[in-house]
């Protein structure tokens, strides 16, 4: 029993002593340089990994774009922003952007997309990163009743003021396209796009898949638009006005234009980094310095050391050496948890940080329950033995049953919260589970080093 204590608690030492010097490797580095001069050897320095802070933390860019929504039923107004979120979100993580900020504004009939990257101080290159993804659409062929009522609405409106025009009904049809009008057919059910050359002319062509809903839009607006023209439009300019001499099934289409072949390849590869189910335009750029900054993130880590030794000394005066043993199990899940947060890795925001001191508390928790069943079983005259095993296993399921309920609300939080949100319940949820292999594990097996010892037996030490 006891050379398996060894055994285990030596590995605990290694991961110990691992994850300490992944966290904070500057001591031990410098120990290597320190023998490397003395000794003329070449010891390699330890795996030096810098923690990810967040746009918060260590400032970024932040842009705010708006959705142009009026080709788009109000009733898809969120799918469609929700799935511009993503491919922009999509789009800014192919550029290994640090944990990308991408949300959505509603205010009024304005709909928003604020984006910020963590780390990026050049707006321009955060601009160039998220690229101008071409909103890809198919506007089918008025008919010559409806261009006639956009033309004479036009001569009607000519040379007014905007005033003025307000006040004719209808006004705002002047406005319109007088030829082609939007079908619910656009870049959203764009499923992959190629680039190909005409067998006759060696001219580049773009050749597209749509998915299985966009296949059966396709059919249905081709069927309805035979004998007519189905306008083909890339960021609101026409690049293709073929006739529909068929119905088209399979979804697949081809896009022609006056394009080179780099322009072709740039249009495809676009697409294929994800069609915009609406356009957007850029309106405010700003590069932000850090809102909290090096002075707040030490602040915060600061009140963090304090509450940590708050915690160990509090646990020392009431439960002694169990106590004591409790704080050395806690800093090895301190040193754990912050080489996982490099090994991920994770973005560190002050939320994130918040959710990782909060963790904290959840391991001190489970110490505590643990040793208030010890002290119990203690008073009843069992032998350290027995009262250790049966502390363990009578505030196991209160342990369980606490930790589990706080990661399901950390889950929620995760799946429906915003980045900031997100980033909380995920250092919270890594919190948890390491809290819960701390104590039970750890602990308990420093614990164990005392059976059958002449410490065992002195009762005010537990």
């Amino acid at each position: 029993m006891k050379r398996k204590v060894y055994i285990i608690l030596i590995g605990i030492a290694i991961l110990a002593f691992m994850a300490g010097n992944l966290s904070y490797p500057k001591y031990v580095n410098q120990s290597v340089d320190f023998l490397n001069t003395k000794l003329g050897f070449l010891f390699p320095h330890f795996w030096e990994i810098p923690f990810k802070l967040g746009l918060d933390l260590q400032g970024g860019t932040h842009l705010l774009y708006e959705a142009d929504l009026s080709g788009t039923e109000k009733e898809n107004y969120g799918s469609a922003m929700e799935g511009l979120r993503d491919i922009i979100e999509r789009r800014v993580n192919t550029f290994g952007v640090a944990e990308p900020i991408v949300q959505t504004q509603e205010s009024g009939d304005q709909y928003r997309l604020v984006v910020e990257l963590a780390g990026i101080k050049d707006s321009a290159e955060a601009i160039k990163m998220i690229g101008k993804t071409p909103f890809l659409e198919f506007r089918e062929q008025k008919t010559e009743e409806e261009t006639k009522a956009i033309a004479d609405k036009q001569a009607e409106l000519q040379d007014l003021t905007l005033e003025e025009m307000q006040q004719i009904e209808n006004w705002q049809l002047a406005f319109e396209d007088p030829y082609f009008k939007a079908t619910p057919l656009t870049g959203q059910y764009l499923e992959r796009a190629e680039l190909v050359f005409d067998q006759q002319s060696g001219t580049p062509l773009i050749t597209i898949q749509f998915d299985e809903e966009g296949s059966e839009l396709f059919k249905q607006i081709t069927t309805e638009s035979v004998g007519k023209i189905l306008a083909i439009y890339i960021d609101g300019a026409v690049i293709s006005a073929p006739y529909v001499n068929e119905p088209i099934e399979g979804g697949k289409a081809q896009i022609s234009g006056d394009f080179t072949i780099d322009e072709a390849k740039e249009l495809a590869r676009n697409l294929n980094a994800g069609a915009l189910p609406v356009p957007i335009r850029l309106i405010s750029q700003q590069t932000v310095g850090p809102t909290l900054g090096s002075i707040s993130l030490e602040k915060s880590l600061k009140a963090g050391l304090i509450g940590l030794l708050a915690v160990v000394i509090f646990l020392i005066i009431f439960y002694r050496l169990s106590g004591l043993l409790a704080s050395l199990s806690l800093i090895v899940y301190v040193a754990i948890i912050l080489a996982l947060f490099k090994l991920i890795p994770v973005t560190l925001t002050l939320a994130g940080i918040g959710g990782f001191i909060l963790s904290i508390g959840m391991a001190v928790d489970a110490n505590i329950l643990i040793f208030s069943r010890m002290r119990e079983e203690l008073k009843r005259e069992q032998s350290f033995s027995v009262s250790l095993e049966e502390g363990f296993r009578r505030s196991w399921p209160s342990i369980r049953d606490g930790n589990i309920t706080t990661l399901i609300v950390a889950l929620i939080l995760f799946g429906l919260g915003t980045s900031f949100i997100k980033g909380f319940a995920f250092t919270l949820s890594i919190g948890i589970l390491v809290s819960m292999f701390s104590a039970i594990f750890i602990t308990r097996n420093l614990l164990r080093l005392f059976i059958h010892t002449k410490l065992e037996k002195v009762k005010w030490l537990w």
